[in-house]
């Protein structure tokens, strides 16, 4: 804590350019057309604000965002709601999209609707906008704004379940600092058919604390420190641990809307009461240290990415469940034409919670796919569905030790050698950005379910599909699951 007179403070504008930023390289951008419609209707966005817009709204060659996931990072009072309202007013009335606008609290998720809705019901003085509304619901809790276009934006709390029953082309995760690996695994589903075939993830938030659960925003400034994620675009305003944080430098590396939406007297009044830590942390935007060794270089990872990828030969399905059986995972491998190998987890189908499921869907596709295999680790959590799987009559390799053991380090290799091929689904890009190794006895390694960040079993279950089918011969695979 420190007193600071705010007589004796050389005031200095917010820096507008971030700390750190990587952007993907686009094409095009639609932020011109994006800040043209807001600022028509009163929300003009700082320089700063249309630099992230730009970003965020980069689009390749062939019409799709450059950027599948953007993340900011920036303390609070600086105006990232505003880029937020940008985003979600063009994306409605020009684009059509439908947005799940999440917070980790409902009074935030609340006031962001109350401040949405202010453009679209006021027909005074914006009746264009009010001639676009088809239905507004205004429940607590169950926020929504409907457009005659086909567009919405619904707004919740997050939890555990939340994201049932979605289906929607942008997810936006404000106080991301508050986001759990669980809470990401529900709503993940909500674009894997996103109705325009151009999802979008948005993560908004602070520097999470230590009792916060920040794993997923911490693991994606990581990406975006990096510099490894070619389909990131992250921002970041913020200031290096141990900086001076009486120093009105250090305000306005972290804040680039001091002097204008956020006081002098603001800043001098919160340094005077929060202790060091909460100041570096909520204003000056400084980050816990980050010291997770990754076991994948994510550079190499998204590399190996192909929309379209499919195999052609060998069907083997791969099943893993987290330790908790909260969620399981089933993965398809088999070989391509070009003799590389591929790997999938789908988004939807391939990732539900609890257990009670997997029979059944390997029951399915063992019809659909006749003479594909199935495999499960022996040892690991999923082992109470063996009984189960064998009743059914699949075609299942139950690994020993080893055999997962030598799964990892196949994985590992193929990866290092580029002989595999993803379809850059984010549930997997996730579950390989999180994995730690897990040393098995002198040598060999396997995916450390408790040091790895979040769910790792879409991984595992890649892991052991790939494993199966680059070993052994399955029948031809006639289409993709």
């Amino acid at each position: 804590m420190s007193c600071v007179s705010a007589g004796l403070v050389a005031e200095l504008d917010g820096v507008q350019e971030p700390t750190a930023q990587l952007v993907p390289e686009s094409a095009f951008s639609d932020a011109d057309d994006a800040v043209f419609l807001s600022s028509a209707y009163g929300l003009t966005p700082d320089p700063w604000q249309a630099l992230v817009l730009r970003g965020w709204l980069g689009r390749r060659a062939d019409g799709k965002w450059a950027a599948s996931r953007c993340g900011l990072a920036v303390p609070r009072q600086n105006g990232k709601n505003g880029i937020l309202e940008i985003r979600e007013l063009f994306g409605m009335v020009e684009l059509g999209e439908k947005f799940l606008h999440t917070a980790h609290e409902v009074k935030t998720a609340r006031k962001a609707f109350a401040r949405l809705l202010g453009f679209f019901d006021n027909e005074r003085q914006y009746p264009e906008l009010a001639a676009l509304v088809e239905d507004v619901r205004r429940a607590n809790g169950q926020e929504a704004i409907y457009l005659i276009n086909g567009a919405s934006v619904e707004f919740i709390a997050r939890s555990k379940g939340s994201g049932r029953g979605f289906t929607v082309d942008v997810i936006v995760m404000d106080e991301a600092q508050e986001l759990s690996d669980d809470a990401l695994a529900a709503l993940m589903p909500t674009v894997s058919a996103a109705p325009l075939g151009n999802p979008q993830l948005i993560f908004t938030g602070t520097p999470p604390a230590p009792t916060m659960n920040g794993e997923v925003f911490t693991r994606t400034r990581t990406g975006g420190m990096k510099g490894d994620d070619r389909r990131l675009c992250w921002h970041d305003w913020a200031n290096e641990r141990g900086a001076d944080l009486d120093a009105p430098e250090t305000w306005a590396r972290g804040n680039p809307a001091l002097g204008g939406r956020l006081s002098y007297e603001a800043v001098v009044d919160e340094r005077a009461q929060m202790d060091d830590e909460t100041f570096g942390r909520e204003r000056a935007g400084i980050w816990d240290d980050d010291n997770a060794s990754a076991l994948f270089d994510m550079a190499v990872w998204h590399g190996l990415a192909d929309e379209e990828s499919q195999p052609a030969t060998g069907a083997v399905f791969g099943i893993d469940v987290t330790p908790d059986h909260a969620w399981s995972s089933l993965a398809l491998s088999g070989r391509r034409a070009d003799k590389l190998m591929h790997v999938d987890v789908d988004d939807v189908d391939g990732h539900r919670r609890g257990t009670a499921w997997v029979v059944e869907r390997c029951t399915d596709l063992a019809k659909r796919y006749k003479g594909a295999g199935f495999v499960i680790d022996g040892g690991g959590p999923g082992k109470s569905l063996i009984p189960a799987l064998e009743a059914a009559g699949l075609t299942l390799t139950v690994m020993a030790t080893g055999d997962v053991t030598a799964a990892c380090g196949l994985f590992v290799d193929a990866v290092v050698e580029h002989t595999l091929r993803h379809r850059g689904q984010l549930l997997l890009d996730a579950a390989v950005a999180g994995a730690q190794p897990r040393p098995v006895g002198d040598g060999p390694i396997a995916f450390g379910r408790k040091k790895s960040d979040g769910d790792i079993s879409p991984l595992n279950a890649a892991c052991f599909a790939h494993w199966a089918a680059a070993t052994s011969n399955y029948d031809v695979l006639r289409s993709v699951w």
